[in-house]
């Protein structure tokens, strides 16, 4: 059977201008390419899980204006089904980037419709979707209570909850605790945990007191060009990142977490869906843009096979 995955979180329209460095406060830069791209981190991770083969829901709002419009017809053409992508009497959400030559970008997010997700939503999601998901990919640039409700509720029928803690907001102990795996970046791990992270000694320490205080069963923090570590109450261990020369990274933090969702949908163990969201992380920023550089279920075994992993 297809990977069933639903995901709750933003959807946005990307606009990104290439630059040969990102600009200084109050400094003008004349860009060398724009483009208009579907975004946001929950509609990224939708596609990306799609993409790679998984039958996935996505859950969220989007604008009653022309970009809502294009919004939904690019989850249609990607294979995502919008049975619960309602509209909002407001602008969709939309994420002004500028990527340097190096691959590095800086964002800025206007939430819109995403801000306007209500618990009615989750409550119709999870009537529908409760009994026929594997896992609920979450995030956090939606209302933090919409994000601990929705954890609350598909927690009830045993749903594996895979949460990706960006932009860091924190979430309570009750609701943390029902969490299957969480997957924050160094910066994050550090806001989550309370512990100043100089090194792995540091990183492993900080993922041992979320995994204590907080009671998230399984942490997957990930390291960018490094890899990822994946830390449990038993283990540490360094995932190493595949060697690619990035052109854009903006999407690859989504590549990875919506990779992740489709590999252990697949009986995957932790290490090999690591090994498998790696994969796909690297091959997105290969490609300039979000949801146009993620890889599909094809190039990734490839690229896997290729590499002798």
């Amino acid at each position: 059977m297809r990977p069933r995955i639903a995901v709750l979180g933003s959807i946005h329209m990307d606009y990104v201008i290439s630059l040969d460095r990102i600009p200084r406060l109050g400094e003008t830069l004349i860009g060398k390419g724009f483009k208009m791209t579907p975004g946001g981190k929950g509609a990224n991770q939708a596609v990306a899980a799609a993409r790679l083969g998984a039958e996935v829901y996505m859950i969220g709002r989007v604008g009653e204006n022309l970009i809502g419009d294009e919004l939904i017809k690019n989850f249609e053409r990607n294979g995502v089904r919008i049975d619960h992508v309602k509209r909002a009497k407001t602008h969709s959400g939309v994420a002004l980037i500028f990527i340097d030559s190096s691959g590095n970008n800086i964002i800025g997010v206007a939430p819109g419709a995403d801000h306007h997700i209500s618990k009615d939503d989750v409550d119709e999601a999870f009537r529908d979707l409760g009994d026929r998901i594997d896992i609920l990919l979450l995030q956090l640039e939606i209302p933090v209570e919409i994000v601990e409700y929705a954890i609350e509720k598909f927690s009830e029928k045993n749903v594996k909850i895979l949460l990706n803690p960006a932009p860091y907001r924190p979430l309570s102990r009750e609701v943390l605790s029902k969490i299957f795996i969480a997957t924050p970046n160094e910066v994050e791990l550090e806001l989550m945990s309370g512990v100043k992270i100089a090194g792995d000694r540091d990183l492993i320490r900080a993922g041992r007191r979320v995994i204590e205080k907080l009671g998230i069963e399984n942490l997957v923090v990930t390291l960018g060009g490094r890899g990822a570590m994946i830390i449990t109450e038993k283990e540490e261990r360094l995932i190493p990142a595949f060697k690619v020369k990035p052109i854009d990274t903006t999407g690859a933090g989504d590549a990875f977490n919506g990779a992740l969702a489709v590999a252990l949908s697949m009986g995957r163990s932790l290490e090999e869906a690591v090994i498998y969201a790696n994969a796909a992380g690297a091959l997105s920023t290969l490609k300039i843009g979000a949801q146009e550089a993620l890889p599909t279920s094809e190039e990734v075994e490839r690229f896997l096979e290729e590499s002798g992993r």
